[in-house]
This record gives C-alpha cells, sequence and structure tokens, in this order.
C-alpha cells in the first residue's frame, strides 16, 4: 500500500513538472518586448484664411484652427486664441497699442523677454532670432527645448503703433518629443501668420 501511495505521488509530481514546464516554454517563445513608440499623428495640408476685420491688425491663420476670445482675468481687447481642436493646441495673441511712446514699447520688449526667461528652469536650450517679414515689420521668435509649457514664442512690432506677441501651448500632458510633428507644423503657420501681419491703424 505505501509503495503504491508512493509510486502515486511520484506520478503526480511528475505531472506537475511537466505542465510547467510547458507553459513556460511556450509563454517565454511568444513574448516579445515592443519597442518604445509614439501615437502616428496624421497633420493636415497647410490652408490659410483671413482673420475678421474687427482687430487693428489683420493677418491670415490656419483654416483648421478656430479664433476664441482671450477669457483669463487679464485680457484685453483684442488678446485672443488661435486654437487648434485636432492638436488641443492654443497660440495665445496679446496686443497692445504703443501710440508713437518709445518708452512703452521698451516696456513691451521688456515684459516679453521676461516672460519668455520663465522658462529657462525647465528649458535646456532657447534660441532666439529675428527676421523682416514681408510687411516690413521686425519679428522675433524663440524656440525653447525641453518639458517647457511653450514651445515657441514670438512678438512683431511696426514700432511706433503697434505690437504683437504670441505664444504656443499645448492642452495635454503628452511629453515634447512625441509632440515634435505638431510643434513643427505649428511653427509654419505662424511663420505664415507674421509674415502676413499688418496693422489697420
Amino acid at each position: 500500500m505505501n509503495q503504491m501511495c508512493r509510486n502515486r505521488h511520484f506520478f503526480n509530481t511528475l505531472c506537475c513538472l511537466l505542465f510547467f514546464i510547458s507553459i513556460s516554454s511556450c509563454s517565454s517563445d511568444d513574448f516579445v518586448p515592443k519597442p518604445k513608440g509614439y501615437n502616428r499623428i496624421v497633420l493636415p495640408e497647410h490652408q490659410y484664411i483671413n482673420l475678421a476685420d474687427s482687430f487693428p491688425y489683420q493677418f491670415e491663420y490656419s483654416r483648421h484652427a478656430k479664433i476664441l476670445a482671450d477669457s483669463s482675468w487679464m485680457a484685453e481687447r483684442y488678446w485672443i486664441y488661435i486654437y487648434y481642436p485636432e492638436m488641443d493646441a492654443n497660440i495665445q495673441l496679446t496686443y497692445k497699442p504703443i501710440n508713437g511712446n518709445k518708452k512703452r514699447l521698451r516696456e513691451y520688449l521688456s515684459d516679453s523677454y521676461k516672460l519668455t526667461a520663465k522658462h529657462q528652469i525647465k528649458a535646456y536650450a532657447m534660441e532666439e532670432s529675428y527676421f523682416t517679414t514681408s510687411n516690413n515689420h521686425t519679428a522675433v521668435y524663440t524656440e525653447l527645448s525641453g518639458e517647457v509649457p511653450s514651445q515657441f514664442q514670438f512678438f512683431t512690432t511696426d514700432s511706433t503703433q503697434n505690437f504683437l506677441r504670441g505664444a504656443l501651448y499645448f492642452n495635454t500632458a503628452t511629453q515634447n518629443d512625441s509632440l515634435a510633428p505638431v510643434i513643427d507644423y505649428i511653427k509654419k503657420d505662424i511663420f505664415h501668420l507674421l509674415n502676413t501681419t499688418y496693422w489697420k491703424k
């Protein structure tokens, strides 16, 4: 009887062992780690329309975006968002009249540089450039690298009457590396905006 129990115990142990070996061999063959990647982003063709003529500034902006009023507590008249619904991105635009006041212009320039400098804590690189637009206005832009809230900031002015500042923001926690194609796409729209900007007064 004892011999029979021992044989049965041995047989049960052997069956369990073979079962676990077969499971582990199957699962190890089927497991393949997936490489790190990002969601595929399909970007539409660049198309532009004119801003409504109720503003003191005019430009062409993306047909795929919407103009929204800036509803923040500090917003002034003619401050707007250019909102990209499919990308959940905003270009925030703030407008300031200069009215020939050179001191006011210097203040606006100083404020603009201070707002950009606030991102230095998280940015690992900041590159500033400038150019003359198609309408012969000065435009200055800053590209920021790293996990920063705003990856692209800019301003343009005629130096005597008008000052327009903008900043690009995304309403998402996605890392900027994965947003790179969208950032490049919107940058082209911003350059088009700057090159088509003119003032009504």
